[in-house]
């Protein structure tokens, strides 16, 4: 119990952090006019189911949705930080507040995108979310997801004083977990900014859903 309290302490300490930041991050962030800041999206429209809805977890300033749209994709977008809500709700652009380390996450969606989130999320957790989300997705749903690429762990201190768990992972540890879920046709890249590197992956669901005992813990 002490265990998972503290770890929850850190998802939620992590959360506080881009609650007090979130207006610079959507600055910061805010695309370009080159088609390369969406290239990783344009391969999950590419394979996505036509029909249903398509999840968004941590959508922040909402940048990822706005171009997912324009290519006529319903998206439900969703996060955990409030700052993030309010944020797409003033440029009219409808989010819910969802945290998916403790929320149902509905569905089944045709599709669920995660980029630069899971890295957040403590290594022990991760596993039980991606169940949770295997469970959400019709069979045939696309999952992308992009997250930090390597071994480490560590609390990071922004130059703000603001702090963020964050977690690394390699392809082997998330190809084990994905394939056991039932997540076939993996599409891997590697790649590198100022921030470190980055691992994403691109699969389809198979099979039917996961039952909902195999997720309870997560």
């Amino acid at each position: 119990m002490a265990k998972d309290s503290a770890e929850l302490s850190a998802h939620r300490r992590t959360i506080a952090s881009y609650e007090n930041c979130a207006l610079e991050y959507a600055q910061s962030t805010r695309p370009g006019a080159g088609a390369d800041d969406f290239r990783v999206l344009a391969r999950f429209v590419e394979v996505v189911p036509a029909d249903g809805v398509v999840l968004e977890i941590g959508s922040g300033p909402g940048w990822d949705a706005d171009w997912l749209e324009a290519q006529g994709i319903r998206v439900r977008r969703t996060d955990a930080c409030a700052a993030f809500i309010g944020i797409q709700a003033a440029r009219g652009a409808p989010a819910e507040l969802l945290d998916v380390v403790t929320d149902e996450l509905g569905g089944p969606y045709s599709g669920v995108v995660a980029r630069h989130v899971f890295q957040h999320i403590e290594r022990a957790r991760l596993p039980g979310v991606l169940t949770r989300i295997a469970a959400a997705l019709i069979a045939g749903g696309v999952l992308q997801i992009t997250l930090r690429e390597g071994q480490g762990e560590w609390i990071e201190r922004g130059s703000s004083g603001n702090t963020y768990y964050v977690a690394e992972w390699t392809r082997d540890e998330l190809d084990s977990i994905l394939g056991d879920l039932g997540f076939r046709e993996c599409r891997w890249e590697s790649s590198e900014d100022d921030d470190g590197r980055w691992l994403s992956v691109l699969a389809t669901r198979s099979g039917p859903s996961v039952p909902a005992a195999a997720h309870a813990s997560g």
